[in-house]
């Protein structure tokens, strides 16, 4: 055992340390009034609340994007980037989510409509729930974010058929002591609070008491002859309020049990049979506000699967919103302040949305997409979460492994082109970023195009994560079972192909277009596989430069309409056209965009020079990924590539150069061999067709 090891003094300190000192202190409604004068925030409403958790935790503007990303779901600071979200459409999910929560709490409408996730199995959205709920959480128990409630005492002493067990009593809402006030005093602390209020909204406060608290509140001043400060000094203690999803206290995540026999009690709270002996069934003090929007007041209320309930039983939704009341069998209705947000998946939504008894509901819906990723580096880094989340054995990823099966599931989300120019692959890689300045690909377009064909949205059908991760789970088991101490993209692939038609989320009718799609993925491997031995094999970092130098200055001559000096002869010369052409085919670039090219690396090398930098091909990617290729092409004749396939026909020391080098880019050494052989065959494979 290394370091120090824990006690329970330092255990006991931390966690006190991590309690809110005045958790279990009780204080006066006149220290809450001056509390809320020095800070008026802590009257906030729901809304305000959690709008201003997302900017506590940290926020960072992508101005290309134009799109707000919050720390709490990009970096997840609680939890070590354990629970981090990838991807440009998640970030922009959320992003949304968070405009819809900030113009409710600025009343422009949202305040009164569910937030509805919509998207398809996999997405993120469950996750973002959580993760939300979980920062609320937090954010409760700091200083920023603090809350307070109120509960009653001593009422035996005033009500005379109070049962001693209920002599104390917490605000069964967990409602602001700001409700105990009379409304028109209320308002006018209200005004105070908000020419103090240095914020984007205002506090607002129009709630009546619960039924119990009201009951209470009209016995107290009866007994005072209405003296309020007598009620509250005597009979009302303040306390800290923080969110406990599993306490259900203000968090409540919600799914009917029996979603054949549901009943709105589960929402409302129902009847306290206990007490209906003591008070009688037509007492407020015999209701149990058990209910969930009961249990989530003052936070956020979290529907599962929302449009798997009946239709009768979404009406109950409908108050909640638009009113932000509930009306509860037996019993009053009840005013409530949190934030509704449900999740739901495709086949529900689109099963709701063309019925028309649910206009009502979804009129009181505001949509947020949650789409798959769509780019496979980004959906890489899902699964690379995933691993590092768990107790992967000793195993080495080998290189393109986690970006080529993002790929095969980014393949499957977005929409098939319309242009003849740009094929899926194409699409996927710009979707990645990978745009060349010459290519014509205009990323806003096709995703425009994209949007328009989608029924939906791009990327709200297609193979999801969850089946991708499982597989590559399964991928690494295979390999320890198999003493192969290395994943790599063939092993993935084979299981991918094994398995697609036994995942019951993946419809028969697109198993021949993803096999299409699979396929597609293989050939694109097989290139990086090619370009990772290529390297290994052929490069020349003292070549390249030399090539890149060449190269430039039969550029510079060409551009200028001038002559350059013959290496050999020392004479003047045309630029070597067929030189230049030999580097440029070598990155597919036709004839008539040699000039555009030529163009392109001219105006680079300019702009390094007037920043004082030398020329090094090596920093600009195409013309070091050209450079290379050509002296593959140079060299690669010297090189007999089916004996690649076998170990014991290479040489030794040769052989094990070629696989440091390989290990150089990140393979591992069993992982190198493998790659060494694949690409090898490939490319004899190539040799002997041509």
């Amino acid at each position: 055992m290394n370091g120090d090891i824990e006690t329970l003094e330092t255990l006991s300190t931390e966690y006190k340390e991590s309690i809110p000192a005045d958790l279990r202190e009780t204080k006066s409604f006149d220290w809450y009034l001056t509390e809320c004068y020095e800070d008026p925030r802590i009257a906030r409403n729901a809304h305000q609340r959690v709008a201003d958790m997302f900017d506590f935790y940290g926020t960072a503007y992508d101005e290309t994007e134009g799109v707000v990303e919050y720390q709490l779901a990009s970096e997840d600071p609680l939890n070590d980037g354990e629970n981090t979200f990838y991807g440009t459409v998640i970030h922009q999910s959320i992003h949304e989510f968070v405009n819809k929560v900030k113009s409710g709490a600025r009343r422009l409408g949202p305040e009164r409509r569910i937030k509805l996730l919509l998207g398809p199995v996999g997405s993120g959205k469950s996750h973002f729930d959580k993760q939300v709920r979980q920062y609320f959480e937090d954010y409760t128990l700091r200083d920023e974010g603090r809350m307070y409630t109120f509960r009653w005492t001593n009422l035996c002493d005033v009500i005379k058929d109070q049962d001693p067990a209920d002599d104390t009593v917490r605000s069964p809402m967990n409602q602001d002591p700001l409700v105990l006030l009379p409304l028109e005093q209320r308002q006018r602390v209200i005004d105070d609070l908000n020419e103090e209020l240095d914020a984007p909204y205002t506090i607002q406060n129009e709630q009546a008491l619960d039924p119990e608290s009201e009951f209470y509140m009209d016995k107290l001043l009866a007994y005072y002859d209405d003296d309020l400060q007598q009620a509250l000094e005597n009979h009302v203690e303040i306390v800290r309020l923080v969110a406990d999803e599993n306490k259900r206290q203000c968090l409540e995540t919600f799914e009917p049990k029996d979603k054949k026999n549901q009943d709105e009690t589960e929402l409302t709270g129902d009847v306290n049979y206990s007490k209906i002996a003591i008070y009688g069934e037509s007492d407020p003090r015999a209701f149990d506000y058990s209910g969930a929007f009961c249990n989530a007041n003052r936070g956020i209320f979290s529907g599962e699967e929302l449009l798997k309930l009946q239709r009768e039983f979404l009406y109950d939704f409908l108050h909640a919103t638009q009113e932000q009341t509930i009306k509860p069998k037996n019993n009053p209705r009840i005013d409530i302040d949190q934030v509704i947000v449900g999740r739901t998946n495709m086949p529900e939504y689109k099963d709701k949305k063309g019925d028309e008894k649910m206009e009502a509901f979804n009129d009181r819906t505001k949509r947020i997409d949650f789409p798959y990723v769509l780019s496979y580096e980004d959906e890489a880094q899902i699964y690379e979460k995933m691993l590092n989340n768990a107790d992967v054995p000793d195993i080495d990823v080998e290189p393109h492994t986690l970006e080529m099966a993002g790929l095969f599931g980014v393949l499957t989300r977005v929409e098939e082109p319309d242009s003849e120019t740009v094929d899926l692959l194409s699409k996927a890689k710009a979707y990645n970023g990978e745009i060349d300045e010459g290519d014509d690909i205009d990323v806003k377009k096709l995703r425009e195009e994209a949007e328009r064909k989608a029924e939906i949205g791009e990327g709200m059908v297609g193979i999801s994560p969850r089946f991708i991760g499982d597989e590559i789970a399964e991928a690494i088991m295979d390999s320890k079972h198999r003493s192969r101490g290395f994943l790599s993209p063939l092993t993935v692939f084979n299981f991918f192909e094994e398995n697609l038609e036994h995942h019951g989320s993946i419809p028969e009718d697109n198993f021949e277009k993803y096999y299409r799609y699979l396929e597609t993925v293989r050939e694109e491997y097989k290139e990086r596989a090619i370009e990772d031995v290529r390297h290994a094999l052929a490069y020349d970092l003292d070549e390249i430069r030399r090539q890149g130098e060449k190269y430039m200055d039969h550029v510079m001559a060409y551009i200028d309409d001038d002559t350059i000096e013959d290496e050999l002869t020392g004479r003047e010369q045309e630029p070597d056209e067929t030189f230049l052409r030999s580097v440029e085919e070598k990155l597919d670039i036709p004839e008539d965009r040699k000039e555009d090219f030529r163009q392109e690396v001219s105006n680079w090398v300019s702009r390094r020079a007037r920043e004082g930098e030398a020329f090094n091909p090596q920093d600009n990617e195409r013309l070091r990924r050209a450079l290379e290729r050509k002296l593959w092409e140079d060299k690669k004749h010297n090189i007999n590539f089916s004996a690649l396939v076998s170990a014991n026909e290479f040489d030794d020391d040769e052989r094990s150069a070629w696989i440091d080098a390989l290990i150089e880019q990140g393979y591992s050494e069993e992982g190198a061999k493998e790659v060494l052989e694949f690409a090898g065959a490939e490319v004899a494979k190539a040799e002997m067709e041509d």
